[in-house]
């Protein structure tokens, strides 16, 4: 009888999906996060490797200072940023851009604002090297953990095929592993795509219908409802040049061509009310006004306080289950372990 009751609910379920036009236009344009983890070219994800990742991840030696880890920047107890219009690093220095999530980054095209790391993998080399951020090397980074017989055991166990385990990108490989877990599932939207009608209410639907309705899923698509394209930021109308600065070009200091004046990579926009300040000065801290500014400079319309009201209502559907991390017990630094650099003067190269 309890299964009979089950079946008759998936049919009423599935009824209610087939008749709801937005959610058919939803379902055309949006995908909920996968249930199973996504698969990465080159890097087969296993639970050494990820448990080897997930000690990397909160290791502050991998940087000179042995301040920084990861984490500091992309702290997982705050939805994989770290709430600063830019980040601290290396000797109090600011970055020059605010800090992305990092929580369902796998399933982005491509990785930082600019897009210049094409996966997890080059993406984590970058900070690591960055003299505003981590100042450090990748030599420094093999001394430090092949003076840690933990770690260097570890390496030997999750990549038993290399004939150099301990390797720089073998540290990458291990972090993206563990980066490619830290998914979000379970947020309101992902249920009302699965066909669950009552999963959004009202004012959320609303807010979904508005936001496909004025052109926001031009650009914010697909699992993250973003990450998967590049615009220019200003395509209609510049926005203020506090929150696009005239110095930072985005994607032209990359491809060095005139078209990517002002280019980034789309934001995602999973999990975005947890994720302020926005944009990549990080100048604007309220998600109505973010998409107030959205509105006019890339859709060159002026959205009143009902549409922009509404349109970041369906945006809080869109967070989903944090990932429950346990902070590991990391393993200690012997009389090898280089001791922590405090110079300023950044001697890695970006």
């Amino acid at each position: 009888m309890k299964r009979f009751s089950i079946l008759i609910a998936c049919f009423i379920l599935l009824g209610a999906a087939a008749t709801d036009p937005l959610l058919q236009r939803a379902r055309a344009t949006f995908s909920p996060i996968p249930a199973s983890l996504p698969e990465i070219d080159g890097n087969v994800i296993t639970d050494a490797k990820v448990e080897l990742g997930k000690m990397l991840f909160f290791d502050p030696r991998l940087s000179a200072s042995h301040l920084l880890s990861c984490n500091t920047c992309h702290n997982l107890g705050l939805a994989g940023a770290d709430l600063q219009e830019t980040s601290t690093g290396h000797g109090w220095q600011r970055g020059p851009r605010n800090a992305p999530t990092v929580l369902n980054a796998a399933y982005n095209t491509a990785q930082f604002w600019d897009g210049r790391a094409p996966d997890l993998r080059e993406q984590a080399k970058g900070p690591i090297q960055a003299a505003v951020e981590m100042n450090n090397s990748p030599d420094h980074v093999l001394a430090t953990l092949g003076s840690i017989p933990e770690y260097a055991q570890r390496f030997e166990a999750a990549f038993a095929k290399d004939r150099d385990p301990l390797s720089f990108d073998n540290v990458a490989k291990a972090i993206e592993a563990f980066e490619a877990t830290l998914q979000t599932p379970g947020a309101a939207f992902d249920r009302y795509l699965a066909g669950d009608p009552g999963a959004l209410d009202e004012a959320q639907k609303a807010g979904l219908s508005l936001f496909m309705n004025k052109g926001c899923a031009s650009c914010h698509s697909g699992i993250n409802l973003g990450g998967n394209a590049y615009f220019p930021f200003g395509l209609v109308k510049t926005p203020a040049k506090a929150i696009r600065p005239e110095s930072d070009k985005g994607r032209f200091a990359i491809t060095k061509t005139a078209a990517d004046e002002y280019v980034f990579r789309t934001p995602p926009l999973r999990n975005v009310e947890l994720t302020y300040p926005y944009f990549h000065s990080g100048k604007v801290w309220t998600l109505r006004e973010a998409v107030s500014v959205m509105g006019a400079s890339q859709l060159g319309i002026e959205l009143d306080d009902d549409q922009t009201g509404s349109i970041t209502v369906f945006l809080a559907s869109l967070t989903g289950n944090q990932p429950e991390v346990e902070y590991p017990v990391l393993p200690a630094s012997t009389e090898e372990t280089p001791r922590p650099r405090l110079d300023f003067g950044g001697e890695a190269a970006h």
